[in-house]
């Protein structure tokens, strides 16, 4: 391992995230526990009412599909099934499916049956971020089916009790906040003051920390930021349905970070209701923009509009065309784990449908194509010899990241610089032109003559076929067109691979211009 990349990385850490990183290889090194204290008290059912459901991924006769891979388990379910790697081991275990569009009470105490029988043996689904998810899922079903089980309920406060043990100190970031919202659910399902205080405590402190001004949630993908408010709106939900506590100060902060949070959505969502593939983002794991505000008006929230700031996410919306821009540095400094090297990347919508596009995901796996995803080269920005703007490693990793160092904006005008190459005693200046009809890119890097500077410009697969004619590249669909101007312009075209989901991906085309000193890229509408 190279120690200056490892220093790069740590050195952005919170004392917090070392000191439990320490704390729980020792603890579990030598000091193992059990969790099996017996239920204080008999559990009243709750009321649970829903307002979204799960795609289905439990199909009859054991069969489930995750990440578009799909398995038939013959006799026994394998709980710890590890052939299609954690993720989907990981789904397997959050137990989605008991809050899909069409299972029935008895399959899914069947299941539940199931997962009670390998109790003991389990692995991954005894790690706290799948008993956080796993949790709030067995409550949903318990509460809404009103079913009474000592054997369930014991199982899963001993789950509960494992987590309460083992929050996610030591990630912090999405992770703690799903911890807090599961032990929420858990405190009121077994009437647990201890429980709610920690939940209390954590959503407090981390939703105050982790949604930015402008609504954004911290790690800035638009996916995770879908999954974290679907989560948070079921808290809310569970409050309003429930009456164990006074209505307080607290479900008004949960309250006013799902409006901030709806407000940021509702900003960066495509008119054709699909989000920003930036960052770790991907299609089919997260609730749609649409639910969410459908959910959010049914229990009592409305939208109220934001302006985009600190994320650093831009949106402009003209009559024929969006523009998405990212203008803000990888966030959070000690957790960017879904970040990628993609300072000054953009998606550009024409007429409701993509035309240049973020490259997307296709897996969580450490290995070359997620390590490949989340280069620069994988983005709609500048690489300059051979470097990364920020140095995404090891699956989750960042070690030295570029900062935004200068932001101008005005109307139809957004100019910013990020220093993601003072390594090479460079900075990279881009400019976004908007007009009516036409966009221009304008980038440049002073004192960079001598580097080699290539932009990429990832072009979605249904636009079809399109060539080189100069420094024009012309396309066979539509009117638009777009025209380089520079020195010394070399354009080629080449295939990569554009990610419709996890496991799944389609050919596509992307433009790579070489340039000698300053580009312009006007795509004319």
């Amino acid at each position: 391992m190279n120690i200056l990349i490892l220093f790069e990385t740590v050195k952005h850490l919170k004392l917090k995230q070392i000191y439990y990183q320490l704390f729980y290889k020792v603890r579990g090194k030598f000091f193992k526990k059990t969790y099996t204290n017996a239920l204080p008290k008999k559990v009243e059912i709750l009321e649970w009412k829903d307002f979204f459901l799960y795609p289905s991924t439990f199909k009859d006769k054991n069969t489930f599909i995750f990440l578009n891979k799909s398995y038939l388990f013959d006799n026994q379910i394998d709980w710890n099934f590890k052939k299609y790697g954690k993720l989907w081991t990981y789904n397997l275990n959050y137990f989605d499916f008991l809050n899909q569009e069409n299972i029935t009470k008895e399959q899914g105490l069947v299941l539940i049956q199931n997962y009670l029988s390998q109790d003991s043996i389990l692995k991954d689904g005894k790690e706290p971020y799948p008993i956080s998810l796993r949790g709030i899922n067995w409550i949903k079903f318990l509460s809404k089916h009103k079913i009474a089980d000592h054997h369930i309920d014991q199982t899963l406060y001993n789950h509960y009790q494992i987590l309460t043990n083992n929050l996610e100190y030591h990630l912090l970031g999405n992770h703690l906040l799903e911890n807090g919202y599961s032990l929420l659910f858990g405190a009121y399902y077994f009437k647990d003051e201890r429980f709610y205080k920690k939940a209390k405590n954590i959503l407090t402190e981390e939703l105050k920390e982790q949604i930015l001004e402008d609504g954004a949630h911290f790690e800035l993908s638009p996916m995770y930021h879908q999954i974290l408010l679907h989560r948070l709106l079921d808290c809310i939900n569970l409050i309003n349905l429930n009456s164990w506590k006074e209505k307080e100060d607290f479900v008004e902060h949960l309250k006013v970070k799902a409006i901030s949070m709806l407000g940021w959505l509702n900003e960066i969502t495509f008119r054709n209701g699909t989000i920003p593939m930036v960052n770790d983002s991907t299609y089919d794991i997260a609730p749609s923009s649409k639910q969410l505000f459908t959910y959010a008006e049914k229990i009592g929230l409305q939208l109220d509009s934001v302006k985009l700031s600190d994320s650093g996410y831009r949106m402009i919306r003209k009559s024929n065309y969006e523009l998405f821009v990212d203008v803000g540095d990888i966030g959070p400094s000690y957790q960017p784990g879904h970040a990628h090297s993609d300072t000054f990347n953009f998606e550009l919508y024409i007429e409701n449908k993509p035309f240049i596009v973020d490259t997307g995901i296709s897996t969580y796996e450490k290995n070359a194509i997620r390590l490949e995803q989340r280069q620069t080269a994988s983005h709609n920005t500048v690489k300059i010899d051979d470097k990364e703007q920020s140095e995404v490693w090891d699956g989750f990793r960042v070690a030295r990241r570029s900062k935004i160092v200068q932001l101008k904006e005005k109307q139809n005008y957004i100019e910013a610089t990020h220093n993601g190459y003072k390594k090479l005693n460079l900075l990279h200046k881009r400019i976004f032109i908007t007009e009516d009809s036409k966009i221009e890119i304008i980038d440049e890097i002073p004192n960079g003559k001598k580097s080699k500077k290539i932009a990429f410009l990832h072009i979605h697969p249904e636009i079809g076929d399109f060539k080189i004619s100069g420094n024009n590249v012309n396309f066979s669909k539509g009117s638009f067109n777009i025209q380089f101007k520079g020195d010394s312009l070399n354009i080629e075209i080449s295939d990569y691979d554009y990610c419709l989901g996890f496991n799944r991906t389609r050919k596509a085309k992307k433009i790579a211009v070489m340039f000698e000193n300053n580009l312009s890229t006007q795509i004319n509408l």
